[in-house]
Order: structure tokens, then sequence, then C-alpha cells
């Protein structure tokens, strides 16, 4: 993992999101933070299935 990117997109994200914010429009994202909780869920849940290396390729299950 770049850190430097990482850290130049939190940047990004704080910057727009004060852009967001002075210009008193809603974010495009959830605006509590249980909503911001589910997207790092769904984040950590499709890491973890990657690094066990645990997979179905849907096409195939589905006769496709």
């Amino acid at each position: 993992m770049n850190v430097t990117v990482s850290l130049l997109a939190l940047l990004t994200g704080l910057v727009t999101g004060a852009v967001f914010a002075a210009l008193e429009v809603p974010i495009p994202a959830p605006p509590e933070l249980p909503g911001i909780l589910g997207i790092v869920g769904i984040y950590a849940g499709y890491k973890l299935i990657q690094w066990a290396d645990v997979s179905v390729d849907l096409l195939t299950a589905l006769g496709g």
C-alpha cells in the first residue's frame, strides 16, 4: 500500500468535504457514522475474502 497516495486521498477528501460544507450542499456519502462504518465493513469483508483466497466463480456456478 502506498502511504503517500493514501494521505493524498485523505487530504483530497478533507478539502472536498470542507467545500461541500461551505457551500451547504449534501455530501455524496453517508452523512452519519453508521453508514460510513458500513462502507468500511464492505471493504474489510472484500479484502478478507481476497486474503483468505476463497472465491466462487458466479458465472460457472450459475451454468454460464
